[in-house]
């Protein structure tokens, strides 16, 4: 049995959803057009995550329900149940016991072409890609980070291969968070961090802004502070990744059981070819178009 790996919400159902619709209508597509199709999931976990559905006590109309968890398939174990399958997965994960489950998880799929890779997921992307040859192989990556843990020079690795599509959720709580209203609180950590993940200092001229006010006995105060929100760091991170990469899909934002904006998913496609370009586009606009309208018909009062 996997080791437990706890967490999830309606947004991480979403999230996973929409990378196995995409894997699905990736193999289906490109499976007779390469003699190698291959997935790559970066913070891996165990394949597997348990989520806790909270009860509730007894009322006069209905009895108590007890709490209970369940488990559900993470990113590993949906790609390996996708079908047609792919040539070949490569699990990363810098934690031990979700690198045992991981390995457990590929006992049951036997005759695939599955590596377990410990470690740093920016240093064992980089090493991966660049041992490769990627003309005949095209790939899927998925990086949903602990985090603000994706390097830029990471995503200019697999922008180098031209032959990865990769779906990036990005922490905009993380960005939020890092990047503090009073600049006083704007460490050197928090700086080099925010730096390293978006590959530029700029984002502090786009999201700060200085201002002088002089009241009517000359006296100077001046402000500075934080001007940016969630949207314009989205944006801002948008603008960064369609500078990098031939093709950026909009993002499809995800909320926290309280509706607050926590992460935006994003697909960027690394194949300047515009075949290459036009299908990808093509099957993740399908699929993220879905995921907005079906979300709109389970809105409140509908």
């Amino acid at each position: 049995m996997a080791a437990d790996h706890e967490f999830g919400n309606l947004s991480t159902d979403l999230k996973l959803s929409l990378v196995e619709g995409y894997l699905s209508s990736f193999t289906q597509a490109l499976q007779s057009k390469f003699p190698e199709l291959w997935y790559i999931d970066a913070f891996a976990g165990t394949g597997e995550r348990t989520v806790k559905i909270a009860g509730s006590a007894a009322t006069d109309m209905l009895p108590a329900i007890e709490e209970r968890i369940e488990r559900r398939r993470g990113s590993a174990r949906i790609a390996l149940d996708v079908s047609p399958k792919f040539s070949r997965y490569i699990f990363m994960d810098k934690k031990k016991r979700h690198c045992v489950a991981l390995n457990e998880l590929a006992k049951e799929y036997p005759g695939r072409a599955i590596e377990i890779v410990r470690g740093d997921a920016n240093a064992a992307i980089q090493a991966e890609l660049a041992a490769q040859r990627w003309v005949g192989k095209r790939a899927v990556m998925f990086l949903d980070p602990y985090g603000m843990d994706v390097a830029w020079s990471t995503l200019e690795a697999i922008r180098k291969t031209e032959a990865i599509d990769v779906w990036y959720l990005v922490s905009l709580a993380g960005l939020f968070r890092q990047a503090t209203h009073d600049p006083k609180n704007l460490t050197a950590d928090k700086r080099a961090a925010l730096t390293r993940m978006l590959g530029t200092d700029e984002w502090e001229d786009a999201w700060y802004k200085r201002e002088q006010n002089t009241d009517m006995l000359g006296q100077v105060d001046e402000t500075y502070q934080r001007i940016a929100d969630v949207s314009a760091m989205e944006q801002f991170v948008g603008k960064r990744l369609a500078g990098l990469f031939p093709k950026v899909l909009p993002p499809r934002r995800l909320r926290n059981d309280r509706g607050v904006p926590i992460f935006s998913l994003f697909l960027a496609i690394s194949n300047p070819e515009p075949k290459a370009i036009g299908l990808a586009t093509r099957i993740g606009n399908h699929i993220l178009k879905a995921s907005v309208e079906q979300a709109s018909r389970h809105k409140p009062g509908r």
